[in-house]
């Protein structure tokens, strides 16, 4: 059964390379008196680190047991490495007072897309928390907690970060790291025309699994607060990507504004027949309670937090790929939204980064 946090938002929520667990004076805010000496009980910073973090370096050399200010990591012969980095801010990517250990999964999860995207295996990562001062040790042991569960599961080990406290919300950022085959990775600028675009599941369940978690949407069985807080990144699609795709990004905006990005990338024209996108039971039955079946598949398809796919392939890979094909690339440029064969427009795409 799932624990989700009691909901307090009605707020839109979505999902610097530093010396490993570098400890600076008098950072810890409310855990560190003016006199510098650790209030009793309260977090201690190299403490948690020995404790709470050096166990999800997971025994690795590179990490040098988290005590020193830098990792080093090997070369890997014939390998690309990819890198990329997210921050999650509480009440912004995440609803205020989120579950430690769920802030911390979506944070992995949320970036472990992004490799998927480009085909990449995970290898490691570097953490940077900046903790609201009067953190306690009970919050801190749930996010390591929550990590230490994801951690073994996507083969991603801890090689360093930093921590300090703010005035303001929990900040985590999460640098990941991944390896694929030289000149193999998968970028969003190479559609190409007489591709074919696909998707890799169902569209829509993140949005409405935010508005469940906000306490706006019914959700008796969990689905949709699951989807939104603990998405499957598709790492799973990783050798099939490298075998028969284009191009491919990881939908964290919204489908159509993310299947923008690959249009305006690649110098080409996407059109996406909305009707074609998948939709999971919960999505198909909200869908069926709206009076306005175009407004609401507009909503599915732009509200985001998905971290599915979009791929584009020629048509022969496209049926090796075996994934619901929701529209096509042509020359031109931009994206053209058809529904059921007639064009329509779009009031918003997607999620927009201040």
């Amino acid at each position: 059964m799932w624990s989700w946090p009691s909901p307090s938002s009605k707020d839109r929520s979505r999902a610097s390379s530093t010396a490993p667990w570098t400890a600076w004076p008098r950072m810890s805010g409310a855990d560190t008196p003016e006199g510098g000496a650790p209030t009793p009980g309260a977090p201690d910073e190299f403490g948690d680190i020995a404790r709470l973090l050096r166990p999800l370096t997971g025994g690795a050399p590179e990490a040098l047991g988290l005590l020193d200010d830098a990792a080093i990591i090997p070369s890997r012969p014939g390998q690309d490495l990819v890198i990329t980095k997210d921050a999650m801010v509480e009440g912004v990517h995440a609803l205020p007072g989120a579950d430690r250990a769920l802030f911390a999964r979506r944070l992995l999860r949320t970036n472990l897309s992004d490799l998927a995207a480009m085909g990449a295996e995970p290898y490691a990562a570097f953490l940077a928390v900046a903790w609201p001062k009067g953190s306690g040790v009970a919050e801190r042991e749930a996010f390591a907690r929550g990590l230490a569960e994801d951690f073994p599961a996507f083969g991603v080990k801890l090689l360093g970060g930093d921590t300090v406290s703010t005035e303001g919300p929990l900040v985590a950022s999460m640098t990941l790291l991944g390896f694929v085959p030289a000149g193999r990775a998968i970028k969003r600028s190479t559609a190409r025309p007489g591709d074919l675009v696909m998707v890799s599941g169902p569209i829509g369940d993140g949005g409405l699994g935010l508005a469940a978690a906000q306490g706006r949407l019914d959700d008796a069985s969990g689905h949709l607060q699951r989807r939104y807080w603990l998405p499957d990144p598709r790492l799973d699609l990783i050798e099939a990507l490298r075998a028969d795709a284009h191009a491919a990004i990881d939908v964290s905006d919204g489908l159509i504004a993310d299947a923008g990005h690959v249009a305006e990338a690649s110098g080409v024209q996407i059109t996406l027949d909305l009707e074609r996108a998948p939709l999971s039971a919960p999505a198909a039955d909200w869908l069926a309670d709206q009076p306005d079946p175009l407004a609401g598949r507009l909503h599915l398809v732009s509200a985001g937090d998905d971290y599915e796919l979009v791929i584009t392939a020629a048509p022969e890979q496209a049926r090796r790929l075996a994934l619901p094909v929701i529209g096509a690339v042509t020359a031109g440029s931009g994206l053209q939204l058809r529904w059921n064969g007639v064009e329509v427009q779009a009031e918003r795409d997607g999620w927009r980064h201040g």
